[in-house]
């Protein structure tokens, strides 16, 4: 595909890539647990969250939480600890099921009936590039109006399906969005 970068960074431009902007987005509106998982309290919020329904057990279950309740049981007693690979497994359960619990409610905040949500495009970091080498890439905002393949490839992980739902996105830039593809930050609100 033409304007995609297959050397980023070689004169010493830094950013990310547009779709890992928009998935830590996407991760901060979710409103996930501040208290890291190694705390008792955090571990317990993160514990209730995916017991406190048959529903939520079976959906931790599915996320990859798979051990007996009364190891469950134990860790919420505080009789015994979990090891860091299951620490691991809680956290990333965790953030699973919080991801499909709130991607309908954010798939209608960002599509706002069709009318879609103001995104703020900020481009990459030039600061340690030669002058002669720096482009002129401006700060750029866009109105997405579809979010729907977005949301569903952050809800899945799908790193692949998310990028290319996000360059669809971006064409609507024009002939420069090639330029867009690294950034320091995409900034929205739902």
């Amino acid at each position: 595909m033409p304007e995609r970068n297959i050397e980023f960074g070689k004169y010493g431009a830094r950013g990310i890539k547009g779709h890992e902007a928009v998935a830590r987005q996407l991760d901060a509106l979710a409103g996930y647990i501040a208290t890291p998982v190694t705390t008792r309290r955090g571990l317990l919020a993160r514990l209730h969250y995916l017991t406190r329904t048959d529903h939520a057990r079976q959906a931790a279950r599915e996320a990859g939480l798979a051990v007996t309740d009364r190891t469950l049981k134990a860790w919420l007693d505080g009789k015994q600890s979990p090891s860091k690979a299951n620490l691991a497994r809680i956290e990333q359960s965790y953030r699973t099921v919080r991801r499909q619990n709130v991607a309908r409610y954010l798939l209608a905040r960002l599509n706002r009936e069709g009318r879609g949500t103001r995104v703020e495009i900020h481009p990459l970091n030039q600061s340690h590039v030669d002058r002669p080498r720096q482009r002129v890439v401006e700060f750029r905002t866009l109105n997405v109006r579809r979010w729907d393949r977005i949301v569903q490839a952050w809800v899945a992980s799908d790193h692949q399906e998310l990028d290319d739902a996000w360059v669809d996105q971006i064409i609507d830039l024009g002939s420069q969005w090639g330029q867009y593809e690294y950034v320091t930050n995409v900034g929205f609100a739902a």
